[in-house]
């Protein structure tokens, strides 16, 4: 009996490992967005974030059977995210900060996860509408706050007009 048992948790462990190194870098960027750390430089709470999601994935890892892995491990990051969400309110420079945490749960679930509005709204215990509110208001947020282009140098060192006279100076003028 023994020998059957630990034959099956090998067994569940390299499925897990297998699920782990297929979807560990999605949902490591997912964790990423959500916290508002830069993903070009190391990110701690996203990583805390995600071994706790998969910490609890694992657990229930026996009563999967028949559904989506990754799909569990969203909702359970989704679910530590809201319950931590205050812990993420400091911006720190990622591409989201500047949202509020449950902005960003939003955007993140509806557009880089790809999950519908319905869905959304009853995973996070919410009125569709209200989703949608939070998902405009975020998105305007975004746009409002868009860097300025730079000019560029070429721009910047032609001069505008000859001296004294008015005109734009011809380049290919002798």
């Amino acid at each position: 009996m023994r020998e059957r048992r630990s034959e099956q948790e090998r067994r569940h462990a390299r499925e897990f490992e297998r699920f782990v190194a297929g979807g560990a870098g999605r949902l490591l960027h997912t964790a990423t967005l959500l916290t508002g750390e830069p993903a070009a430089r190391p990110a701690p709470a996203a990583e805390e974030l995600l071994l706790r999601a998969l910490s609890r994935t694992y657990a229930d890892w026996d009563r999967l059977r028949g559904d989506d892995p990754y799909a569990h491990t969203r909702r359970e990051l989704a679910a530590l995210f809201a319950h931590t969400a205050r812990r993420h309110r400091r911006p720190r420079g990622g591409p989201l900060d500047r949202l509020s945490p449950q902005e960003r749960l939003v955007l993140v679930l509806r557009f880089h996860e790809d999950v519908a509005e319905e869905q959304t709204a009853a995973q996070l215990g919410l009125p569709a509408e209200r989703v949608r509110t939070l998902c405009l208001h975020a998105l305007g947020e975004l746009r409002s706050r868009r860097p300025v282009p730079a000019p560029s140098p070429e721009a910047g060192s032609a001069p505008t007009s000859a001296p004294g006279t008015g005109t734009t100076p011809d380049p290919t003028a002798p």
